[in-house]
């Protein structure tokens, strides 16, 4: 039993993250109905420019204290992923309103390789690490119910724990700010958001902006499991699984979502790969999603979208 407490332990802190980077794949979705595939590339490019400035910024203002250096370089990180928002929103959102959604796909693409390239000629192609200052010994919790107790990741626990706070703002944020209910007023109608005197191109740099938020975070946490590497964005895209299982437009369904693919490729490879062969925790996700598209292809909690003729 202490186990099986284990692997849901770590599928559980593993789904949090999925479900961190699948709600920027939802927010700007909802706001915009762009399918934002570049926001692996987001997140890579957001890990990368915080690891840098990490190291540059001591050589800048003579001082080496952590607290000061991480929080100086997550606000730079911070002011680029915003410009970056507003770059994507002026130059390629703008000029693509009410184009084919193919069109959209292929533009996020583009910027996606960008992304990637533009990272790469800016900070370096090497492995970085990231230092914020989360402990990485494991801990062994509930031994005097289970024999043996059961070991959890103190790093593991505190990333999902900033990631349900997170979200938990987020929710917050939208549910009970004017900015947050102009956001879901966009998501439900645009042309009507806009008769009430709602600036699409200022919701659109905001959701993108927040975004980019989503993305330094997440950015900064599989960065410092993983390392600063360009596979991050390769990671990243494991929400696209989490965001069809939960539904495009659901932020509680990209929770659910990233939960449920987290404890179930845990629990696969545990339990399934002796007999199946390994690499189950790889192509899990991915199977679930296809079996959802076929069976529910609006997702959990994704609205359901009926056409009359």
């Amino acid at each position: 039993m202490g186990f099986f407490l284990e692997t849901l332990l770590g599928g559980l802190m593993t789904g949090i993250l999925y479900s961190l980077i699948a709600l920027g794949f939802v927010l700007i979705f909802k706001a915009s109905g762009v399918f934002n595939f570049a926001q692996g590339s987001m997140v890579l490019f957001a890990a990368l420019a915080m690891a840098r400035f990490a190291e540059w910024i001591p050589h800048w203002i003579g001082s080496s204290n952590k607290l000061l250096v991480n929080l100086l370089a997550f606000g730079v990180a911070l002011v680029i992923m915003i410009a970056v928002a507003w770059l994507v929103e002026r130059l390629v959102l703008g000029k693509l309103v009410n184009q084919e959604g193919v069109a959209l796909l292929m533009a996020t693409l583009g910027v996606a390789y960008f992304l990637d390239g533009f990272g790469q000629t800016l900070f370096g192609s090497d492995i970085y690490k990231i230092d914020v200052g989360m402990p990485k010994e494991p801990v062994i919790v509930l031994d005097k119910m289970f024999e043996g107790g059961v070991l959890v990741s103190q790093e593991d626990l505190i990333a999902a724990l900033v990631a349900a706070a997170l979200v938990g703002l987020l929710a917050l944020f939208f549910q009970k700010t004017s900015t947050g209910r102009a956001l879901r007023a966009v998501a439900d109608d645009h042309q009507a958001a806009q008769s009430i005197g709602i600036a699409l191109k200022h919701i659109w740099v905001i959701v993108w902006s927040v975004a980019g938020f989503v993305a330094i975070v997440a950015g900064i946490i599989w960065g410092s499991k993983l390392g600063v590497q360009f596979s991050l964005s390769l990671v990243a895209l494991k929400a696209l699984p989490v965001v069809i299982l939960g539904g495009l437009t659901s932020v509680p369904g990209a929770i659910v979502g990233g939960l449920i693919i987290g404890v179930g490729e845990k629990l696969s490879e545990i339990y399934l790969g002796p007999h199946l062969g390994g690499g189950i925790e790889i192509w899990f996700a991915y199977v679930l999603a296809l079996l959802f598209l076929l069976a529910r292809p609006q997702g959990l909690f994704g609205e359901k979208i009926i056409d009359r003729v």
